[in-house]
């Protein structure tokens, strides 16, 4: 009985970690998810932050690219180039990648490598390349050429990750896609604003990295303090008045999310009057400008079951993956529950000093990054419906 036992156990450590493998979505880090130029690995993401100056976006960035080389905690980590003429800036960076950690082993690399950003009037490009990998504390070195590409790490038929390289490749895409979330962030910011140095990103379903998804869009936006909104519900019935939370002490700067009594509703018909429903390829980029108003989250169309919060740190339109989206991000110490479980929202935006919203969006929740401890947490929705007054 024992030594079955023993092999019982022996094939269940087996047929686990295959289990785990064989459910694992890679579809984010398969054909394209590094991409190379002439041989080599270059990781490219163009920003469009539409009304900045040339000045303000390699400010920005410089700032930026400063804070974040800085977070990795040694010298060789800086900027190493700059030229304000030609809106260029190079900086190198060296940091650890953790495969995995416990109390009884450490799996980690050195990942070393090249970042320049280059800015223009409106726009601005990241590029992330002369990646290098000291493994085992330096006795193994690889180049991201010979370790990462689709040549090494996919099969034959560019299906699945190559069991041996897999978590070079997974980890390597998620630590650009920091670098880009990042930057992102900064650009979007006022400049007195912190910048967040860098994020972690969990590994969820995504049909593209956030590098290769192409050209992100960004408006500027600004911390807002939160006054009295009225949130629309989705079913073109009912308009909800938060007033009577407000005087609860809930509504300033909404640190988490507050469920709409039925005695806070008032039912009038044809909540959407007077908007008009727009393509969402079609909103304008500066239809969403944080430091004018505030957007407002609504999760629910049941008015018994909604529940409300406030993005208290800003958001913006933007693209992703082709698609048409709004970014939303909460304060550290907002709750989250409510809108990690949803898988349809709607955000609203209403202009400061206005009881009405001048855009409404239905969205569809897509994947995005856990943040780091401290700092905002995002959300990006695929806009499936709009409306604007």
């Amino acid at each position: 009985m024992k030594s079955l036992t023993q092999v019982l156990i022996a094939l269940f450590c087996v047929v686990l970690p295959a289990t785990i493998y064989a459910q694992r979505d890679d579809s984010k880090y398969l054909a394209g998810a590094v991409p190379e130029v002439n041989g080599k690995v270059v990781f490219s993401k163009e920003f469009s932050i539409p009304g900045m100056t040339k000045d303000e976006i390699y400010q920005r960035v410089q700032n930026w690219m400063q804070d974040r080389l800085a977070s990795n905690n040694n010298a060789e980590s800086r900027i190493v180039y700059s030229k304000a003429e030609d809106g260029l800036i190079v900086g190198v960076g060296k940091e650890w990648i953790v495969f995995s950690s416990s109390a009884l082993s450490l799996d980690r690399t050195e990942i070393n490598y090249q970042l320049s950003v280059t800015s223009e009037a409106e726009k601005c490009t990241l590029k992330v390349e002369k990646i290098r990998f000291a493994y085992r504390e330096g006795k193994e070195k690889y180049t991201a050429e010979e370790w990462i590409t689709d040549q090494y790490a996919l099969n034959k038929s560019k299906t699945k990750l190559v069991l041996g390289l897999a978590k070079w490749r997974r980890k390597t895409v998620d630590y650009v896609d920091n670098l880009c979330l990042s930057m992102a962030d900064a650009l979007s910011k006022t400049p007195n604003k912190e910048v967040a140095p860098k994020q972690n990103i969990e590994e969820k379903k995504n049909e593209k990295s956030v590098a290769a998804s192409g050209t992100m869009v960004i408006t500027p936006k600004k911390e807002v303090d939160v006054t009295t909104p009225v949130a629309v519900s989705t079913d073109n019935t009912i308009k909800i008045q938060i007033k009577d939370v407000a005087q609860k002490g809930a509504l300033k700067n909404m640190p988490e999310e507050k469920n709409i009594a039925p005695s806070t509703q008032t039912v009038v018909s044809g909540a959407k009057a007077g908007y008009k429903l727009v393509e969402p390829g079609n909103l304008s980029a500066d239809a969403i400008r944080m430091g004018t108003g505030k957007l407002v989250i609504v999760i629910g169309k049941d008015a018994f079951n909604m529940s409300m919060m406030t993005a208290n740190a800003g958001g913006s339109l933007g693209k992703s993956s082709g698609k048409s989206v709004v970014y939303t991000f909460l304060s550290p110490d907002q709750a989250y529950e409510s809108i990690e479980k949803a898988e349809n929202y709607t955000v609203r935006f209403y202009p400061n000093d206005s009881n009405e919203p001048s855009v409404i969006l239905e969205c569809k929740k897509m994947p995005t990054p856990a943040p780091m401890e401290g700092q905002p947490r995002m959300y990006a929705g695929e806009i499936l419906k709009a409306w604007v007054k």
